[in-house]
């Protein structure tokens, strides 16, 4: 643990993020070897910020690159520049050795290779860090792509976790401007997401979920999961055989058309979002292939996201929010979320957000840009520490990827369009009587729980407050910039008595004229007078470089 500290404080500093280091106090880890080491070449100025951020989580290795790829998607928690280098964040790493492979396999399935195909490829397809593919052929004859989880990676990512937590834990406390960005819960959605990716289990739902979804489409097809050959290390799913939606001319040379590929996936994903609540947040033209027969495969299920009825509700108050141009109403609607908090300045807010409704206020649906939209509101919303929910933030991702997959396929898509009726169709359902006298019965059914719930909940505060149990909690502002510099100033005293007592010692022990000898006098006491000089040079110059220690 500790020399993993030392790695990320090298990294840190190495990319000029020293002051961070000092912010976190992990300054002590950092290794004795490199505190002596030749700085490279100064890179700020050179290199952008956004960059040095992303070279420092590629050097930290997969765990902290994953987090990349997490933050990626929170465009209300961090700006565009940062979005677009995350967005490059690749875990590409080199293949383990089959052997493992093998090893894997027997431990997760309970029978070696040999016993459950009829060839298993020993060069993988994909590597990335978390698992690997290879194509195989069941004894029953079918083709499949088997995914393999990289062996030690969970305890690889554990590890990296409680850094995290521990690092996140003294920023939320001690740095005022960290709490804006939760980091507690930005590292404890990482965990989530992390950990539902190692458990290929997991996966196989997703894909299962969706192949019930669109099993009446005749446009989409999922591969079929293989359960007797699936287990939390080891996914086994049906192979496609398709062209890659990437490459153009072999859909050219089949006759297809792009612009109806572009429009079914986009409609796939509209069904997801408005009419099944389960959506594929990853549809990128990777994920999507065409088969011989015309239908579109949709591929890697790993990041899906679910919309309950409640947030769907919510998300159509928002779009008839913005067609009434109601901002005011947005803002409720925010506050339903949980994403407005007591620092917000709802009054700058509203402003923000009439400009913005202004724009585009009385538009027709072709001149809408969804995405441009999109990330505009949550410019917005991020520049007044609106924080949106972890699924409606990964809805966006899903919603700009796939989008960009549309404009691929045919630059003069609009995905507005497309969404138009599937909008409609939702809000008029979200009218119907049954659906009104529903939601009223439920109101109902709430409310006279509370009001049940009520005088017990209040006698339980009184008879708490009666004994003298009642907390008040109690936030300090600026306090915690004192405690730190109070604190630096004690380790500087506490040092600086630390060398005087070492001279002081080390003068005794000149007096005494003990052997041996180093300059005709006692060695001891000339080292300690060389230590001390030492300790002391160090400490002024870290107190002119830095102001504390």
């Amino acid at each position: 643990m500790i020399k993993r500290y030392g790695k990320i404080v090298d990294t840190l500093i190495k990319y000029e993020f020293g002051h961070i280091a000092d912010r976190l106090r992990i300054n002590q880890f950092r290794p004795l070897r490199s505190r002596f080491r030749k700085k490279d070449g100064k890179m700020e100025g050179v290199i952008s910020h956004p960059q040095r951020v992303r070279m420092v989580l590629e050097e930290l290795g997969p765990t902290y690159v994953k987090l990349g790829q997490i933050l990626s998607m929170r465009h209300d928690l961090i700006p565009i520049e940062y979005i677009e280098e995350f967005s490059g964040l690749q875990d590409e790493v080199q293949p383990f050795e089959f052997t493992e492979v093998e090893k894997v396999i027997r431990e997760e399935l309970g029978a070696d290779i040999e016993e459950i195909f009829i060839f298993f490829e020993k060069e993988p397809i994909a590597a990335a860090s978390i698992g690997q593919v290879h194509r195989a052929k069941l004894k029953g004859g079918d083709d499949v792509v088997v995914k393999v989880q990289r062996p030690g990676i969970k305890k690889t990512i554990d590890a990296d976790l409680d850094i995290m937590y521990s690092i996140a834990g003294f920023a939320e406390e001690h740095i005022p401007e960290a709490r804006l960005y939760k980091p507690l819960e930005i590292v404890e959605e990482f965990e989530h997401s992390i950990h539902n990716e190692m458990d290929y289990t997991q996966e196989g739902r997703n894909a299962e979920r969706f192949a019930h979804n669109f099993k009446d489409d005749p446009h989409i097809y999922i591969p079929e999961v293989y359960w007797d050959y699936t287990s939390m290390k080891v996914l086994t799913l049906e192979y496609i055989d398709g062209t890659k939606s990437t490459l153009f001319d072999d859909f050219a040379e089949s006759g297809l058309d792009r612009k109806q590929i572009a429009n079914i996936v986009i409609e796939a994903f509209m069904k997801q979002v408005y009419e099944d609540g389960f959506f594929h947040a990853d549809l990128h033209s990777g994920n999507v292939f065409i088969m011989s027969d015309g239908r579109i495969a949709l591929l890697d299920f790993g990041m899906a996201g679910f919309l309950s009825s409640e947030t769907r509700n919510l998300l159509i108050d928002e779009l008839i929010a913005i067609t009434k141009n109601d901002s005011q109403l947005y803002i409720e609607i925010l506050r339903d979320f949980g994403s407005i908090e007591e620092e917000v300045d709802i009054q700058s807010l509203k402003i923000d957000i009439d400009q913005l409704l202004y724009r585009y206020y009385g538009r027709s649906v072709k001149q809408l840009d969804t995405v441009a939209i999109l990330e505009e509101m949550i410019g917005l919303l991020r520049k007044h520490h609106v924080r949106v929910p972890s699924n409606v933030a990964l809805l966006s991702k899903g919603a700009m990827t796939v989008e960009g997959f549309g404009a691929l396929m045919d630059p003069d898509i609009s995905m507005t369009a497309i969404a138009e009726p599937f909008a409609k169709k939702a809000m008029k359902n979200r009218f119907k009587l049954h659906n009104i006298a529903e939601g009223t019965y439920r109101d109902m059914y709430n409310w006279s729980r509370v009001i049940h719930r009520a005088p017990l909940k209040l006698s339980h505060i009184l008879d708490i407050a009666e004994r003298g149990y009642l907390k008040l909690r109690f936030d300090s502002h600026g306090l915690d910039r004192i405690v730190a510099e109070l604190d630096a100033a004690s380790n500087r005293l506490a040092f600086s008595l630390i060398i005087s007592a070492i001279i002081v010692g080390s003068s005794l022990i000149i007096q005494t004229g003990q052997e041996p000898y180093i300059w005709g006098m006692p060695s001891l006491g000339v080292i300690g007078f060389v230590m001390a000089g030492l300790l002391g040079m160090w400490l002024i110059i870290y107190i002119l470089r830095t102001g504390r220690i």
